[in-house]
């Protein structure tokens, strides 16, 4: 069943909904790592030493899976960011100083 947001989304400026992207996205990126992993691994079982980088290509993978979840999990700001293109631009206009 498909998660259900309720008012429309605006990727762009609602924090939550780029959150949960993020995450479901992180989502996807794990069951990636498992599926590639487990059949890489379930071939070189079936005939060892057939596969000779299942270890590098593993620890690759789980280092940039790693990265990804710090980088959803710890780095990324998810706070509201204010709207300065709504503001009037003061430093275009001139300043009448009653000559």
């Amino acid at each position: 069943m498909p998660p259900r947001w309720p008012r429309e989304p605006d990727p762009a400026n609602d924090p939550p909904l780029r959150k949960l992207a993020d995450r479901i996205n992180f989502a996807v990126h794990v069951a990636g790592f498992a599926l590639v992993n487990s059949t890489i691994w379930f071939f070189n079982t079936l005939n060892p030493g057939s596969l000779p980088q299942a270890k590098t290509v593993t620890f690759v993978m789980l280092a940039i899976l790693f990265a990804h979840g710090v980088y959803i999990f710890a780095i990324t700001d998810y706070s509201a960011k204010e709207d300065y293109s709504a503001k009037e631009d003061y430093s275009a206009k001139e300043i009448d100083i009653g000559k």
